[in-house]
Formats: structure tokens, C-alpha cells, sequence
């Protein structure tokens, strides 16, 4: 019974062509799609972002929804960053933010198709974590 050569790859060695083009993607869209929706956050270009805030998040944080959109954009940011850097950490870092993302909008019970789009971002992000290299100790 043969093994896959995925699987049987010891850590730290390259891993085969398909497995590495995956990473190479997915490491890509994670790095340069939080980048850019967290720019966007500052700007409004692509949408205007609060209306994804589900009030409840203005009751708890006592801050304006824009305020809170800059923040969202700077965790957005550094977590793209943080993917290009160090994928197996950021990987799970935008797997977490996208979870907050999804409980955001079913507790403001709209944009559902958003959530559905988000879960799949998760998935891939978590994904990108099972197939990043890990660095030997």
C-alpha cells in the first residue's frame, strides 16, 4: 500500500509540487485579500463597512461604528501580514477573525450569504494552516 508523499514528507523538507502551489495560493489570497479589505476600512471605497456592524457591538463597545471599522482594518491588516510572515500562526489568526466576522452577522440577522462566504474563507484558511511548512525545533 502506497503513502502519499504529503502525508509521509517529514517536517521541514519542500513539499510536493501540487501541495506547494496550494500553499503558494491560498498563502497569497490570505495575505493580500485582509490587506486590502483592511485598507478599505480607512477608505469606504468598496463599501461602506458599517453597515456590517451588527449594533450590538456599538452597545458593548462604546466607540463609533467608523471607529470601529479602523480598528477592524488594522487587525485585518496585521493579520495579512501576519500570513505573509508566519502562515501556520496567521493562517489560525484569520481563521479566528473570520469566525468573529460569521457570530457578527447572524447576530445582526442579515447579509447571511456573507456569512456562507465567510465560512468557506475559514475553511481555507484552516486549510492553508494544514499544509504550511513547520519549521524544525
Amino acid at each position: 500500500m502506497k503513502s502519499s508523499p504529503a502525508i509521509s514528507t517529514p517536517a521541514g523538507q519542500l513539499a510536493p509540487a501540487p501541495v506547494r502551489q496550494a500553499f503558494l495560493l491560498l498563502r497569497t489570497v490570505f495575505t493580500v485579500a485582509p490587506v486590502i479589505f483592511g485598507l478599505d476600512k480607512f477608505t469606504n471605497l468598496l463599501t461602506d463597512w458599517t453597515m456590517y456592524l451588527a449594533p450590538a457591538v456599538t452597545n458593548v463597545v462604546p466607540l463609533p461604528a467608523q471607529t470601529i471599522m479602523y480598528v477592524v482594518g488594522v487587525v485585518e491588516i496585521v493579520a495579512g501580514l501576519t500570513v505573509a510572515l508566519k502562515p501556520r500562526f496567521g493562517s489560525l489568526l484569520v481563521a479566528a477573525w473570520l469566525f468573529g466576522i460569521i457570530l457578527n452577522l447572524l447576530v445582526l440577522g442579515s447579509f447571511f450569504d456573507v456569512a456562507l462566504r465567510d465560512f468557506g474563507l475559514l475553511v481555507g484558511a484552516l486549510a492553508l494552516n494544514r499544509i504550511s511548512p513547520t519549521r524544525r525545533a
